[in-house]
């Protein structure tokens, strides 16, 4: 009998579980009922957290660590990952500017700031490296990348001249940008932009209206940051010639996406880009049954997450998906047309959201044992019956 060739590529679970500890709980599930099973485990990310480890965990490289702002201004040791024979940094904004780095009651995007994902990028650039790609994802931050530029020498003033203070409530009061002073090493670099999301920096589907309650913004707050928002992507209109306000994925990482198109960045998929690093194709190919998983499953997840970048290769090379998640929520049936085979709640009744994720190893296990145990159900009958 052929060895059963499992393969766990599983995003985290957002403020919960790490990709590598979902992965653990899924594959210690799974040997539970299939002791012979041969399971491979890739924690995955398509930008967010966990992007730099998820990477180094495939590839040879080495991890360098930086004193940098957090996003509200206090210096923490935030890391990056240098590959390909010193030539490529990878860069996890949420390693500077992540929601996770700040407690509740700290979440602010009025204030905060993505200064600390400059003085990353300006560390690369210390290290001689040729591209940057940048993982967007995890931002506690809306103010459009100005952070970021004004770390890595762009001016950015009011109508009396003055610096402006960091946060994107003060971009409401920007009235000249100068990007002349910016880091020249730039020019002479690729910057490649690891995004999962196409939203625009302005509207109804923006940086302020989609992404900034989740990032504690009051219902009074978002019209204040989008209006922040609408005067700086005019003034960099007016300044720079560049309109940043439409473009597809410039409202990622409350803006940093528009920031980083600044200064040339050019956007790819997270997920894409993860997946070639690290052999995903390959290791599908090579597997009998692939499980996957993240927090929240629904609708949106068709656009560019991690799901639906192995959904497609599932799909392409005809091999069942299945997919665990902390809730589900909308019609799925789009995930079901591209590639997903079953998704699974591991949701325990009526739990508590401090309930629930206190739970989280349980219910995965739980969960994954439940469907190992039809999958051998289904496997036995089938021998039984000899189809």
């Amino acid at each position: 009998m052929h060895q059963m060739q499992i393969l766990l590529c599983p995003d985290s679970f957002k403020d919960c579980m790490s990709a590598k500890e979902v992965c653990d709980n899924m594959a210690d599930a799974l040997l539970h009922i299939f002791p012979n099973a041969q399971i491979n485990k890739l924690p995955l990310a398509d930008g967010g957290e966990g992007f730099v480890e998820t990477i180094l965990a495939s590839v040879n490289g080495k991890l360098i660590s930086v004193n940098v702002n957090n996003p509200i201004g206090n210096k923490i040791t935030a890391n990056y990952a240098i590959i390909d024979n010193d030539t490529t940094a990878v860069i996890e904004i949420a390693q500077a500017c992540g929601l996770e780095l700040l407690q509740p009651e700290k979440r602010n995007p009025l204030f905060t700031t993505t200064y600390g994902v400059g003085e990353l990028i300006k560390d690369a650039l210390d290290h001689h490296v040729k591209k940057i790609i940048i993982g967007l994802g995890g931002s506690a931050t809306n103010d459009g990348g100005a952070g970021m530029l004004q770390a890595l020498g762009a001016k950015f003033c009011d109508s009396f001249g003055n610096t402006l203070q960091h946060g994107g409530i003060h971009l409401a009061k920007l009235k000249h940008i100068d990007l002349s002073q910016l880091d020249s090493r730039l020019a002479s670099i690729e910057l490649i932009i690891a995004c999962d999301v196409n939203n625009p920096l302005l509207g109804t589907s923006g940086a302020s209206h989609v992404f900034a309650q989740q990032k504690g913004a009051t219902t009074e707050m978002i019209p204040l940051l989008e209006s922040a928002l609408q005067n700086y992507a005019q003034i960099v209109l007016d300044n720079c010639r560049i309109n940043i306000s439409d473009k597809a994925g410039s409202g990622a990482a409350g803006g940093l996406g528009a920031g980083l198109l600044l200064i040339n960045g050019k956007i790819q998929s997270g997920i894409e880009i993860v997946a070639k690093l690290c052999q995903l194709e390959q290791k599908i190919i090579a597997s009998n049954l692939v499980f996957s998983g993240e927090g929240s499953i629904d609708e949106q997840t068709t656009h560019g997450k991690t799901i639906s970048g192995i959904a497609q290769l599932c799909k392409k090379h005809k091999k069942p998906l299945i997919v665990i998640c902390g809730k589900t929520s909308g019609n799925l049936q789009r995930l079901y047309q591209n590639g997903v085979s079953a998704v699974f709640s591991i949701s325990n009744g009526f739990a508590s959201k401090s309930e629930a994720f206190a739970n989280t190893a349980d219910n995965i296990q739980a969960t994954m044992q439940n469907i190992a145990r039809t999958i051998f159900l289904l496997k036995s009958q089938t021998r039984k019956k000899n189809f």
